[in-house]
């Protein structure tokens, strides 16, 4: 029988099981296995809680023990970067549970939970599919959007720009909102042509994942809160983003700007990707552009094209005010619509229903704990401990560009899983987690499949997991933790980052010219 594809049957075993569901879970369910030689409080939950004993019907416990088996093979595979081992054990896995229970079975809802769980689960793994294939020292930036969104024009709308007009009239706002042809076309293009609308709604889609993080750091740094904005013309939120001058991040770094506010570049690690650190060190350039040439709008053009471009542009002109100089054509043309943009982003945002626009349920706000390693660790051991999927580690801290955190590195793991991951890691000799892996053991394991599994010898596990010569894998309570000590892979050669230039920003209301004349010189941009 050929096998429907993976994402299907999933999609399918969520859909079926959220319908059979009459009830959440109750405190009265089973609570959920885990690392059976840690303090309890330091527990992490298995990825699979199946639960088997529960079940009355031998018929449903053998084939939650067989979907369990499919599972962590399938797992391990993924991990493994064997996405296409994997998708045949998942679905396996998935076949397993797939009993046709009728719904007055005894074991029917219990049933109906686990082919939910396990649906999400293949799915949170499969989603990973597409890195797990490719060599991590190879990060997967994505296309900066911005070069596209400023090389426009458009035709303004009376009927919305003067409805924006009375709108900002009525705001409170932090930054000052002009509402002029240049912004109003920006306002049209967002709120009515089909690109535009994609680009605002998936940047404050992806917004929410990021924002209270973003309006505390703005918050401390001074920089009013619509600037998060920004961010979103820059990079749509994207922390991989990456534009063809080597702007790198959210915030759209080059490598000099970027060291000069503390975010550093290794084979390790690129400090531009990391969403936070990138955040803090934007508000405090922002913050200083704007004490250097004493105004918003003029911050930000600087922030694009550089601030010895705005005070040549205020020198040439004797005008120290953003419309003035943009009327008279002497910034770069991605830096004359660089502000505009931005504040139409920002006006918009205010109340996205008064042009039309339903925003989409926002990305899962990021939460995280952070430790601290003492020594280089390779991302799957993190995952082992965690029983997460590598992607999972990865997505929390971006700015790794190898599978491997360095040692004294601050990583970002699971909100409350800290204890449990360092408990995991000190099983593990500081000198070998690059290479170590853990390994929960599951139903029907044994320490031949375990060996196999990860192409060792049964006697090497054996070696560093001294429980061993007194208790077999078989009778090892499951969700315990055995050590792997995988052998260590040749360094791949890491190719070194590109660097580049930068974009630009703008200002409003008109300053006299000594007010930038007055200023400390300023380094540059690019």
């Amino acid at each position: 029988m050929r096998l429907f594809p993976i994402f299907y049957l999933a999609s399918l075993c969520v859909a079926v099981a959220a319908q059979n569901l009459s009830s959440p879970p109750t405190d009265s369910d089973p609570p959920p296995p885990g690392i059976a030689h840690l303090p309890a409080a330091e527990q992490t939950p298995l990825v699979m809680q199946l639960a088997p004993d529960s079940a009355s019907d031998p018929k449903v416990r053998e084939a939650i023990l067989t979907a369990d088996r499919h599972f962590q093979n399938g797992k391990f595979f993924m991990q493994e970067g064997k996405p296409e081992d994997a998708r045949g054990e998942f679905e396996r896995a998935v076949e397993a549970l797939l009993l046709g229970l009728p719904e007055d079975h005894p074991d029917f809802t219990l049933l109906s939970r686990k082919t939910e769980e396990l649906g999400r689960l293949i799915l949170r793994y499969e989603v990973e599919r597409l890195g797990s294939g490719r060599p991590h020292e190879s990060p997967v930036y994505v296309k900066s959007p911005l070069g596209e969104l400023l090389d426009l024009t458009f035709p303004v709308d009376p009927r919305a720009k003067n409805q924006a007009i009375s709108q900002v009239k009525a705001l409170a706002s932090q930054l000052p909102l002009t509402v002029n042809d240049a912004v109003a076309s920006y306002i049209t293009f967002f709120s009515t042509v089909e690109r535009g609308r994609k680009t605002f709604l998936f940047g404050m889609k992806r917004a929410a994942r990021y924002r209270p993080m973003i309006e505390r750091i703005l918050a401390e740094e001074g920089v009013p809160q619509e600037l998060l904005h920004l961010a979103q013309a820059e990079s749509g939120f994207m922390p991989m983003a990456l534009s063809p001058k080597a702007a790198a991040g959210m915030w759209q770094f080059i490598r000099g700007r970027g060291n000069e506010y503390g975010l550093r570049q290794s084979q390790w690690h690129d400090d531009r990707l990391d969403p936070e650190k990138a955040t803090r060190s934007a508000a405090r350039h922002l913050r200083d552009l704007y004490e250097q040439l004493g105004d918003w709008y003029l911050a930000m053009a600087a922030y694009n094209c550089g601030p010895g471009c705005i005070e040549r542009a205020v020198q040439r002109t004797g005008y120290a005010d953003f419309w003035e100089l943009r009327n008279r054509n002497v910034l770069p043309a991605e830096t004359r619509n660089y502000v505009p943009a931005i504040l139409a982003m920002a006006i918009i945002a205010k109340n996205p229903g008064l042009y039309g626009l339903e925003l989409m349920p926002g990305d899962e706000p990021l939460h995280y704990d952070t430790i601290r390693l003492t020594s280089p660790t390779n991302l799957g051991l993190i995952a082992d401990a965690a029983d997460r999927p590598v992607s999972d580690i990865r997505d929390m801290n971006p700015s790794l560009v190898r599978n491997v955190a360095p040692g004294d590195y601050e990583l970002r793991v699971p909100k409350g899983a800290s204890g449990g991951i360092l408990a995991a890691l000190d099983m593990v000799p500081p000198e070998k987690r690059l290479s170590w892996r853990l390994h929960r053991i599951g139903a029907g394991d044994t320490l031949v499949s375990i060996a196999k599994r990860f192409a060792i010898a049964p006697k090497s596990i054996v070696a560093v997991n001294a429980r061993l010569g007194e208790t077999k894998v078989e009778d090892s309570p499951e969700g315990d933790v055995l050590i792997i000590p995988v052998a260590a892979r040749p360094a791949p050669a890491v190719r070194a980052s590109r660097t580049g230039a930068r974009p630009a920003t703008r200002t409003a209301g008109r300053k006299p010219a000594s007010k930038v004349a007055q200023v400390r010189p300023a380094a540059r941009r690019s």
